[in-house]
């Protein structure tokens, strides 16, 4: 335990927490959580190139892939080099300001990836829905404006955070309990009244998560409700397998959390390993997963792909 005997959150130390217990194993335990975070980095890369390049994925459905792929990278760029840091050279502090920055871009980019998530079953919903409309409701301008939406919504609901932060009272020395720094975590250590700062941290989870997964739920439960209304077994079987990418990555991104929320409130303190493991797959499992999930059931992406490593064997020749 340590006492509060600062006045200012800026002189503050916070030092991170690898694996209770495994710190002698780091270096091993770093070696999948490095290839995790470069093949994540490689694939959402290569999304991100394929539907930039080939003007036949130009369309809403990749455009909201492409949005995903960019919050993806953003992920893996707020929390890789830290781990990698504590991993690796054993550096466990980190200074109020980059703790407060990191906090705002990893909570950013995971509400951008929810916003992005429920604008992609949006969109599936309206492709099954009214199909014959689907081009004139999404169009480009359409699609644009949702992600600048989504995008401002994520900077609105967390610049507040890192902001009350400063007017915090914290020890000198703070021990977080993640290999980065989260709201929750940071708001737990201080020895001054949080009320707000915890008002401000469900107010926005409750406009993100919460609400996102809500209406997620609501667009399925349509959707199964407008494929019921068709005819042909066929067609439905057709026009569930248009949401089959999508769910997988909803499931990839919600569940997750949810295992590590139930462990907070059951027994954290009994496992702390199991809580460091399932924070990081809280953060590192969605990046890795949402490019293999695509590129297996899209058939547009796996075309695009062959496509390119073809063009690039003839240009070799």
């Amino acid at each position: 335990m340590f006492s509060c005997n600062t006045s200012t959150s800026g002189q503050s130390t916070f030092l991170l927490t690898g694996f209770p217990g495994l710190e002698a194993s780091h270096h091993w335990i770093s070696i999948p959580i490095n290839l995790l975070c470069v093949i994540s980095i490689l694939g959402n890369s290569i999304i991100l190139f394929l539907i930039r390049t080939d003007t036949a994925l130009h369309e809403p459905m990749y455009i909201f892939l492409s949005m995903l792929a960019a919050s993806d990278l953003g992920l893996c760029a707020s929390t890789f080099p830290t781990m990698m840091r504590l991993f690796w050279l054993g550096a466990r502090e980190l200074p109020f300001d980059l703790c407060a920055a990191q906090t705002f871009f990893i909570h950013a980019f995971t509400y951008v990836e929810s916003g992005v998530l429920l604008a992609m079953a949006f969109d599936r919903f309206v492709a099954i829905r009214d199909p014959l409309h689907y081009a004139t409701i999404l169009t480009c301008s359409a699609t644009a404006k949702v992600g600048t939406a989504i995008l401002v919504r994520a900077v609105l609901l967390n610049l507040p955070g890192p902001i009350l932060l400063q007017h915090l009272l914290f020890p000198q020395i703070s021990v977080l309990s993640h290999c980065y720094c989260l709201h929750c975590d940071l708001v737990g250590l201080a020895c001054s009244d949080t009320q707000i700062n915890s008002l401000v941290g469900l107010v926005s989870i409750l406009f993100s998560l919460c609400l996102d997964s809500s209406l997620i739920m609501l667009s399925y439960a349509l959707i199964l409700r407008t494929v019921l209304g068709i005819a042909s077994p066929g067609e439905q079987l057709k026009a569930l397998n248009t949401c089959v990418s999508h769910l997988c990555i909803v499931l990839i991104f919600y569940l997750p959390k949810l295992g590590l929320s139930v462990l907070h409130r059951v027994e954290k303190h009994s496992y702390p390993s199991l809580a460091v493991i399932m924070a990081n797959l809280h953060f590192l499992v969605p990046p890795f997963m949402n490019p293999i999930v695509y590129s297996i059931k899209s058939r547009q992406i796996r075309y695009s792909l062959l496509k390119c490593l073809q063009q690039k064997r003839i240009d070799a020749f």
